[in-house]
C-alpha cells in the first residue's frame, strides 16, 4: 500500500504512482533557496575608478568570488601580496594602475590601497548580515603574523612589524604601511596587524597579507542568522 510523507505543510504520496510528485517539490524548494542566495551574493560586487595627477587606478572586487585575481600595476611585489589577499580571502580582484613609477612606487602603492578600500566599502553596502569581525594567525616557516579586523565604520590602523632589511627585491618595505593606512581609511575599518616573529622580510610580509585575506573572509562572510540585520547594537555602522 502506498504510504504518505509530509514535507513542511505539503503532503506527498510515496507509492509508485506518486513518486514523480516528490522530485519536483524537492527541486523547487532547493532552487528557491539557491536563487535567494545568488540574489544576495550578486550585490557584493563593486568597481571604483580613481584618477589623480599622480595615478590612474581601476579596481573591481567580488566579495563572494573564488580568489581569481588580475593585476596590472607595475609593482610586482605589491601584486604578489594582493594575490595572497584574494586567494585566501576568496575575493576576486581586478586591479589596474598607471602611476608615476619613474619617481618611485609610493603614490601607486598608497593609491591602490585607497582604491581597494573604496571598492570594498562599496561592495559591502549597508553591512547587513555580515559577521563584522575577523581574525587570523598565519605562519610561513619561521614567520608568524596576526591580523584582526572590525568593519566598525571607524578607520583605525595599528601596524606592528619590523623587517630585517629595508627592501624586498626592489620594493621599499616602508610602503606596506602606506598601503595599509590608505586601505584602512577607505574601507572604514579597524585593522590591527602584528608580526609576532620572523627573520625573513618576504616571509613576514606574506604572512601579514595572507592573514589579512583570512580575516577579511571571516568578517565579510554572511551570517544566515543575521539576514537583514546590521551587526551593531546601535543599528548603524
Amino acid at each position: 500500500m502506498p504510504g504518505q510523507q509530509s514535507i513542511g505543510a505539503i503532503k506527498v504520496e510515496t507509492g509508485t504512482a506518486y513518486r514523480k510528485l516528490l522530485l519536483p517539490v524537492v527541486v523547487l524548494i532547493k532552487f528557491r533557496n539557491y536563487d535567494r542566495g545568488e540574489s544576495q551574493m550578486s550585490e557584493r560586487v563593486a568597481e571604483v575608478v580613481r584618477n589623480t595627477r599622480e595615478t590612474r587606478i581601476s579596481v573591481r572586487v567580488n566579495l563572494d568570488g573564488t580568489g581569481d585575481c588580475k593585476f596590472d600595476t607595475g609593482v610586482p611585489f605589491l601584486e604578489h601580496m594582493l594575490d595572497q589577499v584574494g586567494r585566501h580571502g576568496l575575493i576576486d580582484l581586478d586591479i589596474s594602475a598607471k602611476g608615476d613609477l619613474h619617481i618611485d612606487d609610493h603614490h601607486t602603492v598608497e593609491d591602490v590601497g585607497i582604491t581597494v578600500g573604496q571598492a570594498l566599502t562599496k561592495a559591502i553596502g549597508d553591512k547587513k548580515g555580515i559577521r563584522r569581525y575577523g581574525h587570523a594567525y598565519v605562519p610561513l616557516d619561521e614567520a608568524l603574523s596576526r591580523v584582526v579586523v572590525d568593519f566598525s565604520g571607524r578607520p583605525m590602523l595599528t601596524y606592528n612589524a619590523e623587517y630585517p632589511r629595508a627592501r624586498i627585491g626592489g620594493f621599499d618595505v616602508d610602503l606596506l604601511g602606506e598601503f595599509f593606512q590608505g586601505f584602512c581609511n577607505h574601507a572604514l575599518m579597524t585593522l590591527q596587524i602584528d608580526n609576532i616573529r620572523g627573520r625573513n622580510a618576504h616571509h613576514i610580509a606574506e604572512t601579514i597579507f595572507k592573514a589579512l585575506g583570512r580575516a577579511l573572509r571571516m568578517a565579510l562572510e554572511l551570517d544566515p542568522r543575521m539576514v537583514d540585520v546590521i551587526p551593531s547594537t546601535k543599528g548603524s555602522l
